[in-house]
């Protein structure tokens, strides 16, 4: 659930770490570890998924979406000797959206696996995967009514029902929680868990301090920015400062840490990345501030955001981002909202 509608400047003070192998085929990274990039059907083409040599088995960090694809690519992976002649040990999901955890249920109960998981991502990924409820498509169609979409717009992301469930194999019934601060062995290094949020409720990250190494998922994409939104499931969070918080900690790494991001290709340059990110955000609230002269809906805001034209899956995130952007904007006093008795919401910038 990352998503190229909206990008940052370009990175210019990113170093590109590595050159991208071919989708399908793992490549050695480092010692010990080794980079797999599988293909995903969507705008955003492919995502990163990291091998780490625990000796007799793999530690698998993410495995891409359920798709029929994806698991035909992990089947010839797995038959075929293409990973060393090694079986996976255990499976590292950081966080819950179908590209990371979609594969998890599927190739956990084939060889009987453990998953490590984030409490807050696993009890999300697992309550949306079993969700067929009514109450989950009347979330959706509120807030759609709230922002004020087009009623056939509307009507069309009503029909798509739970868009979440198609992409994750069944999610399973337990696993081994990681929290912030706790330490992973594997790949011959120590890892520290670092929780990001806003992108997601709890993601994990892994910084191997030995080996200047951090597994950053997509909380530090190189170039796009992660989908920080606002989703029916939780409608007044601030998932805007929470990420904006949540990088902070990052912060303290050393200058040359290599950053193994689930998108695009390894780099180096976390500090000036952290800058733009911020800057990003703070350029994005003044643009969504601006749009907010008069009384608008949060689909206004949205068209004056996103410029170019979407599809029906993109039209979510954006709606999403627009939400965090005009909720954070709330949080600090320089917006107001309105509900109409028709219920459409509308936003309106204050005064002085």
């Amino acid at each position: 659930m990352s998503s190229p509608v909206e990008r940052g400047d370009p990175a210019h003070e990113v170093v590109w770490a590595a050159p991208a192998p071919a989708l399908d085929e793992p490549v050695p990274l480092a010692e010990g570890i080794l980079w797999l990039r599988l293909a995903l059907p969507f705008k955003l083409d492919h995502i990163n998924l990291w091998l780490l040599d625990d000796g007799p088995s793999w530690t698998l960090v993410d495995t891409g979406y359920g798709d029929a694809r994806t698991t035909a690519v992990w089947d010839a992976l797995l038959a075929g000797g293409r990973l060393s002649g090694k079986p996976l040990g255990r499976i590292l999901a950081t966080h819950f959206h179908p590209d990371h955890l979609g594969q998890a249920g599927r190739l956990c109960r084939a060889f009987d696996l453990p998953l490590l998981m984030s409490r807050s991502e696993w009890l999300t990924g697992r309550m949306l995967q079993l969700d067929t409820s009514e109450e989950f498509v009347a979330a959706g169609l509120a807030q759609d009514r709230r922002a004020g979409l087009d009623p056939d717009l509307v009507a069309r992301r009503r029909d798509r029902g739970n868009a979440y469930r198609p992409g994750v194999t069944p999610v399973p019934a337990s696993i081994e929680i990681l929290e912030a601060g706790d330490e992973l062995a594997a790949g011959g290094s120590r890892w520290k868990v670092m929780i990001g949020r806003g992108h997601s409720p709890e993601m994990v990250t892994l910084y191997s301090a030995e080996r200047r190494i951090l597994i950053g998922a997509d909380q530090l994409l190189p170039r796009i920015t992660p989908v920080v939104g606002l989703w029916p499931t939780s409608p007044e969070r601030d998932p805007l400062g929470s990420f904006v918080r949540s990088i902070e900690q990052y912060e303290a790494l050393p200058e040359d840490v290599l950053v193994l991001p689930s998108h695009e290709r390894p780099y180096r340059g976390l500090r000036p990345r952290l800058a733009q990110l911020r800057a990003h955000h703070r350029a994005r609230l003044e643009e969504t501030l601006a749009l907010c002269h008069a009384p608008v809906t949060a689909a206004e805001v949205m068209a004056g955001l996103f410029t170019r034209e979407l599809d029906l899956h993109q039209i979510g995130f954006a709606l999403a981002e627009t939400l965090a952007h005009l909720v954070a904007l709330e949080r600090q006093g320089r917006v107001v909202r309105r509900r109409e008795a028709s219920g459409v919401e509308r936003w309106q910038a204050v005064a002085g």
